[in-house]
This record gives structure tokens, sequence and C-alpha cells, in this order.
């Protein structure tokens, strides 16, 4: 997992941005292109905006945590949404919105955040992490699943930790209350959860061990 962050500051916030986490998901152009805008050098420039509140509810949409903000004068970091939410991009990553702790292969904490976007093609040269390359290997998924197993163990409440952990040449699980989304459908449960990250499974976006049989490789 690669980083490679820029800093942007006006007299009250500093943003940065690490371009190994984004892949255009454009929110933040569309949102406030004064201030974010790739035509131009710096491409972004927070004194183009008076309202710091502007800036950060932008910031805060931004699906895969690649802009970040802060207060230079005051510890004040990004509060976790209230509530977990996994999210499936039809043939693209696993949004992972919430209170997320990050555990490698080994068990330790590498990331505390809020705002994630997983590789779910098996194709990422930043694992976990997508990096776009669902585009290039034309990655096929839908946003449906079977719900089934979320529903044996419903969502006691609301937020809370959201743990995930990664397995070696293998899926991820996810411990915690969340609420998985996929198109029309949305389910809450608090159901211990494998996800695949090869993208051989047949059961999308859940692990079948499919992993074995293509024998992937993470390289975390």
């Amino acid at each position: 997992m690669h980083s490679k962050k820029f800093s942007y500051e006006n007299q009250e916030l500093e943003i940065t941005w690490d371009m190994k986490r984004c892949i255009h998901a454009k929110e933040c152009v569309h949102g406030l292109p004064n201030v974010f805008d790739i035509k131009r050098k710096p491409w972004i420039d927070p004194d183009n905006e008076s309202d710091s509140e502007k800036i950060i509810e932008t910031i805060e949409r931004c699906p895969t945590g690649a802009l970040q903000y802060h207060f230079k004068n005051k510890d004040n970091p990004e509060t976790p949404p209230s509530s977990n939410k996994l999210i499936i991009d039809e043939d693209g990553p696993l949004y992972v919105h919430g209170n997320i702790v990050l555990q490698d292969t080994n068990g330790n904490e590498v990331l505390k955040e809020t705002r994630l976007a997983f590789c779910r093609c098996g194709k990422s040269s930043n694992k976990p992490l997508c990096d776009n390359s669902h585009i290039g290997a034309e990655f096929k998924s839908g946003t449906s699943y079977n719900p089934e197993r979320l529903e044996l163990e419903p969502q006691e409440n609301e937020g809370g930790e959201l743990l995930i952990k990664l397995v070696e040449n293998a899926a991820f699980v996810v411990e915690g209350n969340y609420k998985l989304i996929g198109g029309d459908q949305q389910t809450k449960t608090c159901k211990r959860m494998s996800f695949c990250r090869c993208g051989a499974s047949e059961n999308k976006p859940f692990c079948d061990g499919s992993h074995r049989q293509i024998e992937f490789k993470t390289n975390e």
C-alpha cells in the first residue's frame, strides 16, 4: 500500500491529496470547481473559497479518502460518520465509509480512516486499495448480492468501530456494524463476512474460496 501526498494551505486549513489513493471519482471537481480544478496548477487552491465549511463538505465526499483536511490552529480531525457503510460500485471497488480500522495480515493496525476504496478486481498495484486497474482489466461485477447470510445477524447499533482484516493471498474480513449497499439493496448487519478481492468469486461481493484456485497473490 503506497502513498504520495501533496499539501495545499490557506490561513485556516491544510488540505492533503494522496495521488496513490485517488481514482478520479470527481466529487471534488464537480462539488467545488473554484477550489479543485484539474486544468490549473496547482490544481487545488483553497484560497479561492472563503467558506472553509464548503471545502470540508466537499473533501468529505471524496470516497477514497485521497483528500484529507485538518485545521492548522487546532486538533480537529474528521469525525467518523454515525453509521458504517459498504457500497458496491458496479464493475469497480468496494467503498467503505465509517469508523474504519484496517489491520494488515499480521494483525497490526495500519490505518484509521473514515473513507477507503478497496480493490475487488485483484489487479491493483496498490492492494488492498483500488487504483482503477479494474478499468484496464475490464472487470465485470454487478451490485446485487444474496442478503441471506447477512440477515442472520441483524445490526445491533448504528456505528462503532469497523474492523477490516486483510488475509494474505485471500479475502478481507469485515467485523462490526455496517450497512451493505448494492444498487437498490440495503442490508443492516453485524455479520462477520469475508469479501472477495481476487476478482474470481462466483458469489461477489463475498469470498467463495476462488483465490485458492487462481493462486491469487496479494503482495502486500
